[in-house]
């Protein structure tokens, strides 16, 4: 059963099974990306004034997540990757990409793979490394999510959770987009699908690719954000990539959603630079 209120749902075919996603309007190809355990309505305060603006707006599910198969045993940020590039190919590239934690993730491991497919990058709270731990701590958050995502107490788990990540101001829709979530959860297969993610997911396969990635990038990065030990010195540490990357006060690991005031216009500023600049071909191929 669909959770969503969005219309006209269509399905990517992968090896393991199929991808969910909605795309809308006419223009430059934009592709959004949630993060874990997320959904697509994630990017409610996005997508419309980009479509407002002129550009085809693409929302992808992850794997086991929203409206997609949960058939998939494979996970994490190349898969994901993977997805984004065979959606990109299916509605005609290149595109802009937009992710949120792990999505902004597997847009900058897909840049690295396939350059000519991406034409930009918008990533808000990336995670785009590991956190420095040690192989104890590593295999004890493991653990810990095997233990957190299981039945019957994973779905509740994960809203706690995530309302804890939206440290600073929180959309006026938290509540319903967490309930929302909950009930995707419950649907058969999609805790499991969501554990196994949690469990395969390792970002250092992203990060040693960094070095490859020459598309545009801006990140926006919530200054309250509890994934980071310092969010300063991860956007600092993002800038040092070759990209902007700018604080977003007041917001925590999802600035799209918190503090869209900040982030839509950031967004469209930035889409804008490459519509008219040395990404001109984006926008020619529309």
């Amino acid at each position: 059963m669909d959770t969503f209120t969005a219309q006209n749902i269509h399905y990517l075919v992968r090896p393991e099974g199929r991808v969910s996603y909605t795309v809308e309007g006419s223009g430059p190809l934009v592709v959004a990306i949630p993060g874990m355990g997320d959904l697509r309505s994630s990017y409610r305060e996005i997508a419309t004034p980009l479509l407002a603006a002129g550009y085809r707006v693409a929302v992808m599910d992850l794997r086991g997540h929203g409206a997609s198969d949960t058939t998939f045993r494979t996970h994490g940020d190349i898969a994901t990757g993977e997805d984004l590039l065979a959606l990109i190919g299916e509605l005609g590239g290149p595109a802009v990409v937009l992710g949120n934690s792990m999505g902004a993730a597997s847009a900058a491991w897909a840049a690295a793979e396939h350059p000519e497919a991406i034409a930009g990058l918008v990533f808000y709270g990336p995670l785009l490394r590991e956190a420095p731990s040690s192989s104890f701590a590593r295999a004890a958050t493991r653990g810990l999510y095997r233990l957190a995502l299981a039945r019957p107490w994973g779905g509740a788990f994960w809203a706690t959770f995530y309302r804890s990540l939206n440290k600073g101001t929180r959309a006026p829709w938290l509540e319903e987009h967490v309930s929302a979530i909950r009930s995707m959860l419950a649907e058969p297969g999609r805790l499991r699908s969501f554990r196994e993610l949690a469990l395969q997911l390792d970002h250092s396969v992203v990060e040693q690719r960094l070095g490859e990635v020459t598309a545009p990038m801006l990140a926006l990065v919530g200054a309250l954000d509890p994934d980071y030990p310092s969010p300063a010195a991860e956007s600092e540490w993002i800038a040092s990539l070759g990209g902007q990357s700018r604080l977003v006060e007041d917001a925590g690991h999802y600035p799209h959603a918190q503090r869209p005031e900040i982030t839509v216009p950031g967004t469209l500023e930035f889409l804008d630079t490459l519509r008219g600049g040395a990404a001109g071909g984006w926008a020619a191929r529309a």
